[in-house]
């Protein structure tokens, strides 16, 4: 058998969960040519924790061409989420579209609503969609395949000792040596090339949770929405709290998170916990009067952490070898998948050699360690506002304090929120995968108070490009990395593209509140950018609230000028509520 095993490649990927394939099909869809290998060491399907999508994630899926075979599969479609959160009772809930839920037929087509929503999976079954759609586009997959040894030459990989590994076991088979061009480690949590290459873990959070989990059959769904649709329910305990995630008609996850403190001060056993969690939650266990635990508790460690980089001289990490983000916001796959794109547009780039190499690899590991760390903040942001996680509060005050700015704990809530908008998307104000209308939510329910919209408020907005320097960024589109221009102060970033650009160039002409914002419609849908006055209104709105918050827009009040009021709640005050 070991000679079977491949011993050239152009790029050998470790791990062929959801970050590993989508590195693999998006490589083989812009070049063909390429061979790309993936060693698996378990045998799909598999059970996986993690089955929450966001809408980032389905653009991805499309562009690998699964979306449908995972619409196909008929899995929950994911309109948001239900929340008891903190010290009240009461239930509230979020949803990804600011449009109500449209009842159609499925399987359905990406397109519509359906762009704005995504899935609850099965991890067995998804996975096992993607990893046969890598094979659609021609990867080399080896399942049971164990990586031995990472052979490595200071920052350069130099080959892998593979071997077969059936159900985990070891065997006498001498390990062949796979050389390749390109190395990505997406073997999770395992880390398998990074612990080589010595690169360390880091935790920027005082967060220490562990995990409890189990399947469920025949649970009721706490809401049923049109065909397919519901929410995932996030319940929180004065000790902790549960997701409860159907992932498809008869199947549940449910599980438990707590503080690592918390579980060995009491004393109990995971599953003791586990039972006690789900039968003293009202909303939970009223839902599985019906249904039957499946008996197979898993437990890990939801630690946040973060690599101290994530590519090399020939190696790329994806996934959850790249850092994990606490699971409260449902960011794992997401993260997994957006990542592993640029890692696979990464490598065409370097192989086109046009771009330069440095700037490229810079270019990943700067925006995607950013975007883990954001959810990271957010997620201490979250826990910050639980009862029995008050620990975190001054803790949200450090991090804001080590970014030079001096706030108490209550002002570091709303900056580890708004913060950094332009560093993910250049073309959408975006923090956490989630949008700056979300996060505005998120942050007025957690803390209890309205964060107020200071283009509501103002009525006149002035550029401030004051000690900014000229720089680029990279956006990704169709197979090709693109440098944009944009503007540099400090932490903050002020693309040149999309709907800052549009902004930006409405900002050059005028200042007036409904003059601006009249420009910028008639701009954004002359130019094709939007389809929707009211998707365009309330992007520009998003893009200029962020511009204000990070300085680069200086906002003031003009008596002798009307005020946006009436402009605004004629046109934009529900969707950006929403």
């Amino acid at each position: 058998m070991g000679s079977n095993l491949p011993t050239q490649c152009d790029v050998a990927i470790i791990g062929g969960g959801p970050a590993g394939t989508t590195v693999a099909s998006l490589l083989l869809k812009y070049n063909p040519r390429l061979k790309v290998v993936i060693l698996e060491r378990e045998k799909f399907p598999r059970d996986h924790v993690g089955e929450s999508l966001l809408p980032a994630v389905c653009t991805v899926l499309d562009e690998m061409r699964v979306w449908d075979k995972v619409e196909a599969a008929n899995f929950p479609i994911k309109i948001g989420a239900t929340y008891r959160w903190g010290n009240t009772q009461n239930l509230w809930s979020f949803d990804f579209s600011h449009e109500p839920f449209q009842d159609e037929m499925r399987p359905g087509k990406f397109n519509g609503q359906r762009k704005d929503l995504a899935f609850q999976v099965d991890r067995s079954q998804y996975d096992t969609i993607l990893l046969d759609g890598a094979r659609e586009w021609g990867a080399e997959v080896y399942e049971e395949v164990k990586v031995q040894e990472v052979l490595a030459g200071g920052d350069r990989i130099l080959g892998l000792r593979i071997k077969p590994s059936p159900k985990g076991q070891d065997t006498d088979v001498e390990p062949t040596l796979l050389e390749a061009r390109y190395y990505v480690d997406a073997s999770g949590t395992s880390g398998i090339l990074r612990r080589q290459v010595e690169v360390e873990l880091h935790s920027p959070t005082s967060l220490r949770n562990v995990a409890f989990w189990d399947y469920w059959q025949n649970t009721e769904w706490a809401e049923n929405i049109g065909i397919g649709g519901t929410r995932i329910q996030i319940m929180s305990l004065s000790w902790g709290w549960l997701w409860f995630i159907p992932v498809s008609k008869m199947r549940t996850s449910i599980g438990l998170v707590m503080p690592a403190q918390t579980y060995k001060e009491t004393g109990k056993r995971p599953q003791e916990l586990y039972e006690e969690a789900i039968r003293t939650e009202p909303r939970i266990s009223k839902l599985v009067e019906n249904g039957t635990v499946e008996g197979n508790l898993q437990t890990t460690n939801d630690w946040s952490c973060l690599a101290d980089r994530i590519a090399g001289e020939n190696w790329f990490l994806a996934g959850d070898t790249c850092g994990f983000a606490d699971p409260i916001l449902s960011a794992g796959l997401t993260l997994a998948q957006t990542g592993a794109k640029r890692v696979a547009y990464s490598i065409l780039e370097l192989d086109r050699k046009v771009l330069d190499p440095q700037w490229i690899k810079n270019e990943y590991n700067d925006s995607h360690r950013k975007q883990i760390q954001h959810h990271i903040r957010f997620a201490d942001f979250w826990y910050a506002s639980n009862g029995c996680f008050t620990d975190l509060k001054e803790n949200c005050a450090d991090i804001a304090r080590d970014a030079g700015l001096d706030l108490n704990a209550e002002q570091a809530f709303r900056w580890l929120s708004t913060g950094g908008f332009a560093t993910e998307d250049a073309r959408y104000a975006r923090a956490g995968t989630y949008r700056f209308a979300a996060v505005v939510d998120f942050t007025e329910r957690l803390t209890g108070s309205k964060v107020p919209w200071q283009i509501v408020e103002k009525n006149q907005f002035k550029m401030n490009m004051v000690g900014a320097t000229k720089s680029t960024m990279s956006i990704l589109a169709e197979g090709r990395i693109k440098s944009v221009d944009c503007y540099r102060r400090g932490p903050n970033v002020l693309p040149m593209f999309g709907v800052y650009r549009l902004v930006y160039a409405a900002l050059q002409r005028e200042s007036d509140a409904v003059k601006l914002m009249e420009l910028i419609i008639n701009t954004g849908m002359s130019g094709g950018m939007f389809t929707s006055k009211h998707e365009c209104l309330v992007s520009s709105c998003e893009v200029l609230e962020s511009l204000i918050l990070e300085k680069w827009v200086t906002a003031k009040v003009d008596k002798k000028r009307p005020p946006m009021t009436q402009f605004w709640s004629q046109m934009a005050s529900t969707a950006i509520q929403s």
